[in-house]
């Protein structure tokens, strides 16, 4: 006899999975350990002293007096902290209705935003205004070099190599980079540069031979690795989808430094803390993070800015 015929009432229960999935996001940084790094404290810090160069020249004459020849050129690049917060409520409710505890879920999604963050501000101050100074009191401003590369300056324009058509990243692009970054005595064979682009500019690389045709590559180095191009004529590829495009639907602005010409500094490493929230409904469990950081460019021409043409659609966030 069924418990339908009894008249007793039935108790349901309901399966939860045990598997705690995050949905598609960039899982932490990809940047961080590429750029220089410092730990600071205090409203501002200077990560780098910087001097002007020196020339030798001829005596003046025998027994001549010293002729004092140095630079007066002294330069403090400055790093400004941003401090940001997360909160986070699990509710008691919550975790008494499902099988899966999610505390742990909550706090790698808390590691995984504060990376995300970390690489926002190195892409966005490889271009930004930097300040610079002797001291604190005494700042000015230095925009970056947006002349075209062939004019002596620090971009790559969109249409290097094809006459007056947008393009997207090409092999002749990157030999330009690094021209440019070689032209200006940037020590290419002590420090390695890296080229930070998006999923439409790996498609780009990987319909041209150059990068993919065994002709071109030999079999001891090969660039791709897995299908993936890692490393291409000495720069380190890195692939991040947070390069926002410099005109929406159409150009990305695709960078290239060495470890050197970016300054990453860290006022607060991610910390997290979790706590009860005696005073709402529930008494919700808080997951608490903080972070403090900062970043600049440390130099012109350590920095070089690749435009290609996208029109892959509109950017796609976290």
């Amino acid at each position: 006899m069924s418990s339908f015929d009894t008249g007793l009432i039935p108790f349901y229960t309901t399966q939860f999975s045990t598997n705690l999935e995050a949905l598609l996001q960039q899982e932490g940084s990809m940047l961080r350990g590429l750029v220089a790094e410092g730990s600071y404290t205090g409203k501002m810090a200077s990560p780098i002293n910087q001097i002007g160069a020196v020339s030798f020249k001829a005596p003046a004459g025998r027994f001549a007096p010293l002729d004092q020849n140095q630079t007066d050129q002294l330069y403090r690049r400055w790093i400004f902290p941003q401090f940001k917060e997360l909160q986070q409520l699990i509710d008691t409710f919550d975790k008494l209705q499902t099988i899966v505890d999610p505390t742990s879920g909550y706090a790698t999604g808390a590691a995984y935003a504060a990376g995300r963050e970390w690489d926002d501000i190195i892409i966005k101050e490889a271009t930004a205004t930097a300040k610079l100074g002797q001291d604190a009191a005494n700042l000015t401003d230095e925009a970056f070099n947006t002349t075209a590369s062939t004019s002596g300056g620090c971009q790559v324009v969109s249409t290097f190599g094809s006459g007056s058509t947008a393009t997207g990243l090409t092999v002749d692009k990157l030999i330009e980079a690094k021209r440019v970054l070689r032209h200006s005595h940037v020590n290419l064979d002590r420090e390695e540069a890296t080229v930070v682009a998006g999923s439409t500019q790996e498609s780009d690389l990987l319909k041209q031979a150059q990068v993919t045709s065994r002709d071109f590559n030999p079999q001891d180095k090969p660039v791709l690795t897995d299908g993936k191009v890692v490393r291409f004529m000495g720069f380190n590829i890195k692939y991040s989808e947070r390069i926002t495009q410099t005109t929406v639907g159409s150009v990305r602005g695709v960078i290239a430094f060495v470890k050197s010409g970016m300054h990453l500094g860290i006022w607060k490493e991610v910390s997290s803390d979790v706590d009860r929230r005696i005073d709402l409904s529930g008494r919700p469990w808080q997951l608490y993070s903080e972070i403090g950081f900062g970043a600049t460019r440390t130099q012109q021409f350590k920095v070089i800015q690749i435009l290609c043409a996208d029109t892959a659609g509109a950017d796609i966030t976290p």
